[in-house]
């Protein structure tokens, strides 16, 4: 996703996949205009240098330590704890990746080097039927400084609703949804109400294939009913491939 597909700038001037800025660098570097003009980022001379460097970005970080708590195989997890962690600027970062690996069918690479990780993998299972039932709680992450959870395969809204001491009345409100909607994994699950508006940050999105309105509206953290008020919308219409929605 940072790569745009390997055709960045970035990537194929300077080999750098990850849109990793230079920091504390003292090799080679590349310029271009990110969030501000002219930003210094890191340069390679080989596409493997990128991804090694990528590798050991994230382990030497301290905020990105508690990430290697979860299995190898949870690409929802990891992309929900790198944002909550500060690792994109993009407030639907989460959502846009595991689509990309969804789309393409990413996660079955997971499963061919399963080997290689599956004693640690092991360890932490082990761990986890240690713990008492009251510490096995979701990751909370926080979308428009709300506070929300990632869907597994096996939640549903009552089984949220008891982990957090909600009525499951109130957790299908605060998302929008009604009596008989089912979770899936990877939705995004608010546990208190959500706003009427996006963040400052935050005023438009460009509408991308396969998203919905719903979708936009839990991935920004904004009540749908306020998102169709705001777009001059009927409750009738749906997203265009391309369409610019307010998110202010």
């Amino acid at each position: 996703m940072e790569s745009s597909a390997g055709r960045s700038k970035l990537t194929v001037e300077g080999n750098n996949h990850f849109g990793i800025k230079c920091h504390d660098w003292d090799g080679d570097k590349i310029y271009h205009d990110d969030d501000e003009k002219n930003e210094c980022f890191r340069k390679y001379k080989h596409a493997q240098d990128s991804y090694e460097d990528h590798s050991k970005f994230l382990v030497s970080r301290p905020r990105y330590q508690s990430l290697f708590r979860l299995e190898t195989s949870d690409y929802v997890g990891w992309a929900y704890g790198l944002k909550a962690a500060g690792y994109a600027t993009d407030p639907g970062y989460a959502q846009k990746l595991i689509s990309i690996i969804e789309r393409y069918n990413l996660h079955q690479y997971d499963a061919t080097h399963k080997g290689l990780f599956s004693s640690n993998e092991e360890e932490c299972q082990k761990d986890k039927q240690h713990q008492p039932v009251s510490q096995r709680f979701h990751e909370i992450y926080k979308s428009n400084y709300i506070k929300m959870v990632v869907a597994t395969d096996t939640d549903s809204y009552a089984s949220i609703a008891a982990e957090f001491k909600l009525s499951e009345k109130n957790l299908r409100k605060y998302n929008d949804v009604g009596e008989d909607a089912q979770l899936q994994k990877g939705n995004i699950v608010y546990l208190s109400k959500k706003k009427k508006r996006a963040s400052l940050a935050n005023t438009i999105h460009v509408v991308q294939p396969g998203e919905t309105l719903y979708g936009i509206s839990q991935v920004y953290g904004i009540q749908l009913i306020s998102l169709y008020k705001l777009n001059n919308l009927a409750f009738t219409e749906g997203a265009r491939i391309g369409q610019i929605i307010k998110l202010r």
